[in-house]
């Protein structure tokens, strides 16, 4: 008995002296805490630490006032509900590699086509060690079907829930106090705003802007498979024919793009020019930004994140003009990219995605592709050793294009800058 005495009394005397160590370390971490809640998170967080900011970011932006989006239908929450799945073919796919480069396919309502990109992809080597994220500008159950139908990587499907394709009587859809008929004739009568040529808004056409600006937003910063990743993230479109080549083409391109090319913020699978097959040779291709299958990062996206102002009060409908025109011109440095001298992604489309499958006048052309898929399409056909060429003098859209329109309802520009707030990130745009 005097044994359990002596010893429970060294006990907790030992106790005694741990006592003002273990209640420092608890102040310490309240304390810890309470800055966390308090201060935003500098803009200069190294890459490392992106997984502990995901953890505490929505108490970060605690104090920050929330977006105003649009009233949600019974569709748009159930689609929304749908987002936080988790990937499908876990089973076969349990694991991703390391430094995986995740692909989005963004889509709208062109099967034909989107069967043709499925097909492709599954011929791509390396598929299977990625993720495959597919964003839906609305719900079409035949675009739904062939997603179902992937079984060769992890694929996640997400739907822009707040797509003028949902709402088929209000805002961000047709109103019935929508202004229609261009000229002055209705002014004070409806509502909208006229392009600078005098058009207002079509809901079939301004899809196509608001839906890449949501996907990138939600990819970067609002899906828990994404948002803590650093790295590359491959986007295409459902009317690209990837080649075989083209996981393991932008894996070296990615590579290559911080040790040849400094200039480069991001990395193509085909040239610019959507119609040319590349120069061929043995040489590395600097030049602009192509809108078919580019890759850049999550420092890249805080630069064009922080456009966003930018991006969303221009006057054009198309995301890639737009980028063209005013975000890549105002981050004061040359913008390039870099690819291979030849393409590992070729468009084929001949409708454009706002055309789609309409009631009316769908834009139908079969589907058919011819792209001829030769040996060295199959595998990785590019060289780290090879010098870049840079193109300087490049024809296209630039600074000083006053865009094509579309884009003029303020209604679409305050849709475009929520959907810059929709998530917690680092530091908001309008805040840098």
């Amino acid at each position: 008995m005097g044994f359990y005495r002596n010893a429970r009394v060294k006990d907790s005397a030992a106790f005694r002296r741990v006592l003002p160590l273990i209640l420092v370390s608890l102040v310490a971490v309240l304390f810890l805490v309470y800055l966390l809640r308090t201060h935003s998170v500098p803009h200069t967080v190294p890459m490392s630490s992106f997984e502990q900011v995901n953890r505490y970011s929505d108490r970060l932006l605690d104090n920050i006032k929330k977006p105003k989006l649009p009233n949600r239908s019974s569709l748009s929450i159930l689609l929304e509900q749908r987002n936080s799945l988790p990937p499908r073919n876990l089973d076969l796919f349990p694991t991703l590699e390391k430094d995986y480069i995740p692909i989005v396919l963004y889509v709208h309502n062109r099967p034909q086509y989107l069967d043709i990109v499925v097909k492709s992809l599954s011929a791509v080597e390396g598929i299977s060690e990625t993720l495959l994220i597919v964003s839906h500008d609305g719900y079409f159950e035949e675009m739904n079907k062939i997603i179902d139908g992937i079984h060769f990587c992890q694929v996640k499907q997400i739907f822009a829930p707040y797509s003028p394709h949902l709402y088929p009587d209000s805002f961000p859809g047709v109103s019935s106090g929508d202004c229609r008929e261009k000229g002055n004739s209705q002014k004070g009568k409806c509502t909208g705003n006229p392009d600078q040529y005098g058009n207002y808004r079509s809901p079939k056409i301004v899809s196509l802007k608001h839906h890449w600006w949501w996907m990138m937003n939600t990819v970067w910063d609002g899906l828990s498979e994404t948002r803590g990743h650093a790295g590359h993230i491959l986007f295409i479109e459902e009317d690209h024919f990837i080649f075989p080549n083209a996981y393991r083409n932008i894996q070296l391109l990615v590579e290559l793009k911080s040790k040849k090319c400094h200039e480069c913020y991001a990395a193509n699978l085909a040239p610019s020019d959507v119609k040319a097959k590349g120069e061929g040779g043995e040489i590395l291709i600097a030049e602009k930004i192509g809108n078919v299958g580019y890759a850049f990062n999550r420092t890249v996206w805080n630069k064009f994140h922080s456009k966003a102002r930018d991006f969303c009060l221009f006057d054009e409908y198309n995301w890639d003009i737009t980028m063209w025109a005013t975000v890549y011109p105002s981050l004061g440095d040359p913008v390039y990219t870099l690819r291979g001298p030849r393409r590992s992604a070729a468009h084929f489309g001949k409708c454009g995605l706002h055309q789609g499958q309409g009631e009316k006048s769908p834009c139908i052309d079969n589907g058919v592709v011819n792209i001829e898929v030769e040996e060295n399409d199959k595998v990785r056909n590019l060289h780290s050793d090879w010098n870049v060429d840079y193109i300087v003098n490049q024809q296209g859209y630039k600074a000083g294009f006053k865009g094509w329109g579309g884009w003029g309802d303020d209604r679409d520009h305050q849709l475009c800058l929520d959907f810059a707030d929709m998530y917690p990130r680092q530091t908001p745009y309008h805040l840098l």
